[in-house]
């Protein structure tokens, strides 16, 4: 669905409700902590923000938490808890934010304390196969750029990507049409229009992309063992280019 300029002005404010959430969890994160203490940092900011969230309560078991937390080998939809972190863990941490019906998305992988190199290296990339795939997020673009754009970056550094797990469009519901796979081939599928916005996430892995869904019906890990790094914005297209919507 194409957003109106009213529209996508409350998307903004969902988006810099996360975006202040992943701020004070950022500052949060350490060796010690748990993740259980950071989703109530995430509940906090949703209070005082006059914010609903829209992980809390969703699907089928309902998720419990407000946020994802997701260190070392759990790829996404990690469930908080009371696992600790450890020094030279990674973790990942993906939320979102509803404000007035519209909703933001977004997540972030940092170190907690003084990590491997080849584990930065591997956040490094993350962040840098979301940027590739802004950076073509443009007027007259086709859908599938965006998630080749995310494979050619990450596969170049010796990197995986996960196929079974995808972004998707975003606006009065957390998921919504199309999905956004992180791989394909270019010029291919809708063609980018301003007012659409889009949830990009590429889940980058160190080893196999092979995923598997533990008991809990949530959390994912890589079925290797390997250790894996998320990063997520929504997008808004514009005539101007890409908007980042879920940061300050």
């Amino acid at each position: 669905m194409v957003k109106t300029a009213a529209e996508l002005a409350k998307m903004r404010k969902a988006g810099r409700v996360v975006a202040e959430m992943h701020e004070r969890i950022r500052e949060a994160i350490r060796p010690g902590v748990t993740t259980r203490e950071l989703d109530a940092i995430g509940r906090e900011v949703l209070e005082r923000r006059n914010a609903r969230s829209n992980f809390l309560g969703y699907g089928h078991p309902p998720f419990t938490g407000v946020i994802c937390a997701s260190p070392n080998d759990v790829i996404v939809h990690g469930v908080p808890g009371d696992v600790r972190l450890d020094e030279g863990d990674i973790i990942s941490i993906d939320c979102g934010a509803i404000v007035e019906g519209w909703h933001g998305d977004a997540a972030f992988t940092t170190g907690v304390g003084q990590i491997d190199p080849e584990a930065q290296r591997l956040i490094d990339v993350t962040e840098a196969s979301l940027a590739a795939a802004i950076e073509v997020m443009v007027p007259g673009g086709r859908l599938s750029d965006i998630g080749h754009a995310v494979q050619r970056t990450a596969e170049s550094a010796g990197f995986s990507v996960v196929r079974e797990y995808t972004g998707h469009g975003i606006g009065t519901a957390m998921h919504e049409a199309p999905d956004v796979p992180n791989w394909g081939k270019p010029g291919k599928g809708r063609r980018l229009a301003p007012g659409q916005t889009y949830a990009v996430e590429p889940m980058v892995c160190a080893g196999r992309p092979d995923t598997l869904l533990l008991d809990d019906q949530w959390t994912v890990v890589t079925r290797d063992g390997r250790w894996a790094a998320h990063a997520e914005h929504t997008i808004a297209i514009t005539d101007d280019g890409p908007e980042i919507l879920t940061r300050l």
